[in-house]
């Protein structure tokens, strides 16, 4: 996959999160896209909050294992068990073998543990995809203490 490639992706998760806003507040809006064979196969965005976040709303909407899926999502997936469960183990046992973040989540609870638990699990994880254009829209909904 091309730098362009992962940009374009990448983009198309940052249009989802925006449909997440005013809905998913206190959370922050976070976009998902699922990507086959360079063709999109769910794309998702952060629920209103106690509902799914946007990994959780693509896993869904995709349906089966993540093994020849690339996953690109605009916030690090959260590693703890919040009013929801942790998308970064969600993604886990659905396979995943890649993931593309644009930007890591300085929330208390994570601040790079999502990363780790993909890691952890054999997960190619690559940050920082449009990391400047991402944190221009999600930082002042960002939670840093």
């Amino acid at each position: 996959m091309t730098e362009e490639d992962k940009e374009y992706y990448m983009a198309l998760a940052l249009e989802e999160s925006a449909k997440s806003l005013p809905a998913c507040r206190p959370n922050p809006p976070v976009g998902c896209v699922f990507v086959r064979n360079h063709e999109v196969v769910a794309k998702a965005y952060t629920q209103p909050p106690g509902h799914e976040h946007a990994e959780a709303m693509a896993l869904r909407l995709y349906g089966k294992s993540l093994e020849d899926v690339s996953a690109f999502v605009t916030l690090e997936p959260c590693s703890f068990q919040g009013r929801t469960p942790s998308c970064a183990l969600a993604l886990v046992a659905k396979g995943a073998k890649k993931v593309f973040v644009s930007v890591l989540d300085p929330h208390p609870g994570n601040r790079g543990e999502g990363i780790r638990v993909l890691r952890a699990a054999g997960v190619r994880v690559e940050t920082g995809i449009l990391k400047e254009r991402v944190m221009s829209f999600i930082d002042p909904y960002l939670t840093y203490s």
